[in-house]
């Protein structure tokens, strides 16, 4: 399947609005790479623990609208709030494409800290029930296969 860039990227915004993962997973690419805002340090890679680290996010989180999309090339940067809780949180969430137009790394970048202390609280129990992909992750960085990944 062959996506023009702004194509997956307009798609992962309805899908992720509308909490429909298998829409959203339909704009990743096979090696997709979700790098985690929380610990910075962890890269969840592959659609199997990236459907499940984006299952439990996107079910955590109310009233997620985007409000812009910036960039070109292979690179877009999507603006976006929505509430954890009670709490407001804003994102910039950077997009690395593919050549073949589908999303390949996924870097959200998540505040206010107490929205982003609040999410990490309701999310780890969720994704601690992958405890394989929450190894993997962080297996990956103690090898360095993470080297372009902020540090906390």
């Amino acid at each position: 399947m062959l996506f023009r860039m702004e194509d997956a990227v307009s798609r992962y915004r309805t899908a992720s609005e509308a909490g429909d993962i298998d829409a959203l997973m339909e704009t990743l690419a096979p090696d997709v790479e979700v790098v985690s805002p929380i610990s910075g340090r962890m890269v969840f890679r592959g659609q199997e623990d990236v459907r499940a680290l984006l299952g439990a996010v996107y079910g955590t989180l109310n009233d997620l609208r985007w409000t812009e999309t910036v960039g070109e090339g292979d690179h877009r940067v999507v603006l976006g709030e929505t509430r954890v809780g009670p709490v407001r949180m804003t994102d910039a969430m950077v997009f690395e494409l593919a050549a073949d137009g589908r999303i390949r790394r996924v870097s959200p970048h998540l505040r206010p800290w107490l929205a982003l202390s609040l999410f990490a609280a309701i999310l780890g129990p969720k994704v601690a029930r992958h405890p394989g992909s929450v190894r993997r992750a962080l297996s990956a960085t103690s090898a360095g296969a993470s080297e372009s990944a902020p540090s906390p």
